[in-house]
């Protein structure tokens, strides 16, 4: 596919002459330009560049048929940090927009916003390429059928690529030359994007618990003993390892399972990967001691994080874990919520430093620097915390000329990433004290850039995320953070009847249809959230977004495909939701939900499809377990004994204990429903065994496998012993 590689060898880029570029600047157009009407922050970032951006859709399909030009897609998200280096390097230069804008229909994509659109460029972009990342910038046929791409390109040869101008005018070169050959290795590229990202002849096998075992060793096998996590620098949370882990020990009862994940975590929130001052996990790790993170902060991480702390408390009674519980929830409820109840999606890496506070900020991010909201010189400390000082420096690693252990762009120099070595050098509650006044000096630094969009499928994970931290440490307030979440989400997200849901919402206005990861994590956290405050109408729509998830986006044989059928008709490809990635696969979160509910109602369909799913991918699941790690969670769970607990009568006598000996560990099998006088009808729509049941005087607990419920416990000593048989 030779002519898929246009770039060939890096050559010398030679800059135009002064004469092209007052020629390039008045070909340009002005400022703003097609994105100015863009919700989307990472868009609007782009609005005022001299590239003639328009928005991913059949405006900018229709400008490509009809210019005969390939069309320039290139994807990122508003905290990408090389996505702001690449802007201000190469977007933001008149003369380089001129040369995109003549030769190419430029587009620009929120990958957040279109994750259907990105995966498969994105798979695209690996394929030729062996490597992928944002910016992604991809060169589409007027049909829409890649055919080359890559990532950060610099302005001028270097590191072994081409220049980025050099490489426009390369393949605009190809394209007027040889346009018939170029769309002939397209068409083949985009056939084998079509069964790769369809999983097409994946083998189907009954599930069984050997994939388990296999999985266990796989795990085992990529773990870092000495610095935890899985694998080398950089170091990724990977949500999904841990949350298998966890519950797989929990269910075997071998505490060994859980290590690595037990392990992992605390690492982690010793690390410079976790804030140290204001709670939360930074993206990942580049270096494998979790020691330099990249800043940049993601709502998807901290509320899986979230989600897995709270089972590993459960688990363990890890105090210290417990105390990363509580930060990285307030991190979440202070910084990444709005008044409006619902989360936003992200912090950027990058931010002015604190000496140029009150320099007017332009956007362009050009004084930005990575970290600058988050780093600390020794002298600061100092002056901060006074008689402290030495302590909390030896506690955290300060050293007077920085501790950066790698700086590859120089940002760091003389400044400090917070670690933490434990209480032996400073107590916690004076650490804690610290924490607070560094806390109070560093919200008045100039604040990195915030995502201020809303994504269904993210306030889903958040959804879980505070449910499970409640259950776990009992804090009210993270109840009513997770009560006004679902809320949210009704209210601004969904359809008069729930039926269906809008991706994004900002500002008060929604866009976008829901992909299939907002139906199954929305799904999934009000299942939650109904364990946490027993409020059925959580479980009303948790079933109706797992049934219109079904019958929108089931792929036959099992699994759910990203998008819905004729959802998005430009798609080359309608890929398959098969693997984890940061983020859990909708069809593994949506099976899970739909064993829970099937655990609950008893309905068949609910069970088949949940059966269908593991069948396609439980194969592919035992030979590559690292990339199916949640799908594995509900295997665990099909092939127990899924049980509901029924509490009648939580208001009567007794029936607290009884809820906390229900929540007195980690369960995964089990689901625990309530109900009191007042909402006995509405829970026996759902277990109509609720129905059969007569309160009395005092609160009882029925355990019900399949429907069928055992004989009532009055006692919680009596209760965790029928659990626990």
């Amino acid at each position: 596919m030779g002519v898929v590689h246009p770039a060939g060898r890096a050559e010398k880029f030679v800059p135009s002459r002064p004469a092209e570029r007052e020629s390039a600047r008045a070909a340009t157009p002005m400022s703003p330009n097609r994105l100015a009407a863009e919700s989307s922050p990472y868009l609007l970032q782009h609005k005022d560049n001299p590239v003639d951006w328009r928005p991913w859709g059949p405006e900018a399909f229709a400008a490509a048929r009809e210019q005969g030009k390939p069309l320039l897609l290139s994807i990122g998200y508003s905290t990408c940090h090389w996505c702001h280096v690449m802007e201000r390097e190469s977007f933001s230069d008149p003369a380089v927009a001129a040369v995109m804008n003549r030769d190419f229909v430029c587009v620009k994509l929120d990958r957040e916003e279109r994750p259907d659109v990105d995966r498969i460029y994105m798979t695209a972009v690996q394929a030729l390429t062996g490597q992928g990342g944002w910016p992604l910038n991809v060169f589409l046929t007027p049909n829409l059928e890649p055919f080359y791409g890559g990532t950060y390109f610099p302005p001028s040869a270097r590191w072994g690529q081409p220049g980025w101008t050099q490489l426009l005018e390369r393949i605009a070169g190809l394209w007027r030359q040889r346009r018939a050959d170029v769309e002939s290795d397209a068409r083949r590229l985009a056939q084998s994007v079509r069964g790769w990202v369809a999983e097409e002849g994946e083998a189907r096998v009954k599930p069984a618990a050997g994939e388990l075992a296999r999985a266990d060793a796989a795990f085992a096998g990529a773990f870092d003993p000495e610095q935890g996590g899985f694998g080398g620098a950089p170091k990724f949370p990977m949500p999904a390892f841990q949350r298998y882990l966890l519950r797989r020990a929990a269910r075997t009862g071998d505490a060994q399972t859980a290590a690595p994940a037990v392990a992992t975590l605390r690492a982690m929130t010793r690390g410079g990967i976790f804030d140290q001052v204001g709670g939360g996990f930074h993206r990942y790790s580049t270096d494998a001691q979790w020691r330099v993170p990249h800043f940049e902060k993601m709502l998807y991480d901290n509320a899986q994080l979230l989600e897995n702390l709270a089972d590993a408390v459960l688990l363990t009674r890890d105090a210290e874990l417990a105390g990363a519980l509580s930060r990285t929830a307030a991190y979440l409820t202070r910084d990444l919520r709005g008044a409006h109840g619902g989360f936003f999606s992200a912090e950027d890496a990058d931010s002015l430093p604190a000496e140029k506070a009150g320099q007017t900020d332009d956007g362009s991010h050009a004084q930005k620097s990575e970290g600058a909201f988050y780093l600390w010189t020794a002298a600061e400390l100092d002056a901060a915390l006074g008689k402290d000082a030495p302590a909390f420096r030896a506690r955290h690693g300060v050293e007077a000329d920085g501790n950066a252990a790698h700086d590859p762009q120089g940002e760091f120099i003389g400044r400090n990433i917070l670690f933490d070595r434990g209480p032996s050098a400073m107590e916690e509650p004076a650490a804690a004290r610290a924490r607070e006044i560094l806390l109070a000096r560093r919200a008045r630094r100039p604040r990195p850039g915030l995502d201020d969009k809303c994504l269904s499928a993210w306030n889903g994970l958040a959804l879980s995320g505070l449910s499970r931290a409640f259950m776990a440490v009992g804090e009210p307030g993270l109840l009513s953070a997770a009560q006004a979440t679902g809320d949210f989400l009704r209210r601004e997200l969904a359809s008069a009847d729930g039926r269906t849901l809008n991706r994004s919402w900002r500002g008060g206005t929604r866009s976008g249809e829901g992909l299939a990861d907002d139906y199954a994590y929305v799904a999934a956290g009000l299942l939650d959230l109904y364990e946490a405050d027993f409020d059925p109408a959580r479980l009303r729509w948790a079933l109706t977004l797992v049934e219109e998830a079904v019958r929108r986006f089931a792929a036959p044989g099992g699994g759910l495909f990203q998008t819905a059928e004729g959802g998005a008709p430009e798609l080359i490809a309608r890929a398959l939701e098969d693997r984890d990635g940061v983020e859990p696969s909708a069809s593994a979160v949506l099976a899970d939900a739909a064993l829970r509910l099937h655990a609950l109602t008893g309905r068949g369909e609910l069970r088949r499809f949940a059966d269908e799913t593991l069948e396609r991918f439980a194969a592919g699941a035992g030979e590559r377990p690292l990339s199916r790690a949640y799908l594995l969670s509900v295997l665990d769970r099909a092939l127990g004994a899924p049980r509901t607990v029924l509490i009648a009568g939580l208001d009567l006598p007794g029936g607290a204990e009884l809820l906390a000996a229900a929540r007195a560990r980690l369960r995964p099998d089990v689901l625990v429903a309530s109900f009191t006088a007042a909402t006995q009808k509405d829970l026996s729509d759902f277990l109509p065994a609720a129905a059969e049941v007569r309160l009395g005087d005092r609160a009882a607990v029925y355990v019900c496998i399949a429907g069928a419920c055992g004989l009532p416990v009055f006692s919680a000593v009596e209760l965790t012993a029928r659990l626990d048989a």
